[in-house]
């Protein structure tokens, strides 16, 4: 019996590593971090978050850990949020914080580019229509900003506004006196990103595991 248990999890493993780009060795070092995390549960919450200190003043801290409960991060063409995730669901987030690997053709190098940067889109998008409005991207701002104590909150609301205005000023050129910016749509966010190697850039390190070692496409 525990060889077929065995057997039964090294083909899930392997299910999961073609679907993520884990290694099946990577996948069993995350699901012993899930197990710690749900404290050898099956499923995680968003409390089980709270312990973890490499999150505890990372300003988007709140962004990251909603990421996890955002069914849109799951592969599935579905919108809203859950309360709980399986391993699967936790493994696959974790996939879009993994580096490119080289030696990509062109092709699959776009694929990762434009999955990472709807992930990163989504996290912001909080109400799913869409756009990230200014209300949305002033608290990604002040967030940003608050681990700044010397700079108070109007002030981050002016540098907030200030840098919507900059954006619309790039993605839509001259605009009327009366015309109304209303928000960054996924190809303003394309614009903006065209020159950041998000590829690389964008990880996360908790539980000692540090995505930037565990490259992404096969």
């Amino acid at each position: 019996m525990g060889s077929s248990q065995s057997t039964s999890e090294e083909h899930d493993y392997q299910l999961l590593a073609d679907r993520t780009g884990f290694s099946l060795e990577q996948i069993r070092i995350l699901h012993k971090r899930f197990k710690h995390l749900t404290h050898d549960k099956d499923t995680l919450r968003r409390e089980d978050f709270e312990d973890i200190s490499d999150l505890t003043f990372n300003p988007i801290r709140s962004q990251i850990v909603e990421a996890f409960f955002d069914k849109r991060n799951f592969g599935h063409n579905e919108v809203g949020s859950v309360e709980e995730i399986g391993f699967e669901e936790f493994l696959t987030v974790m996939s879009h914080f993994r580096p490119a690997r080289q030696h990509l053709t062109e092709e699959e190098r776009d694929k990762i580019r434009q999955n990472k940067l709807r992930f990163l889109f989504n996290m912001h998008d909080k109400d799913n229509d869409g756009t990230i409005t200014l209300d949305e991207y002033r608290h990604v701002v002040e967030e940003l900003l608050s681990s700044y104590p010397e700079i108070e909150s109007e002030t981050a609301t002016a540098i907030a506004d200030a840098a919507m205005l900059e954006v619309a000023s790039v993605t839509m050129g001259q605009m009327a006196p009366d015309e109304l910016y209303e928000g960054i749509t996924f190809e303003h966010f394309l614009k903006i990103l065209k020159d950041v190697e998000i590829e690389t850039k964008m990880h996360i390190r908790f539980l000692n595991v540090d995505t930037t070692t565990m490259s992404c496409g096969k």
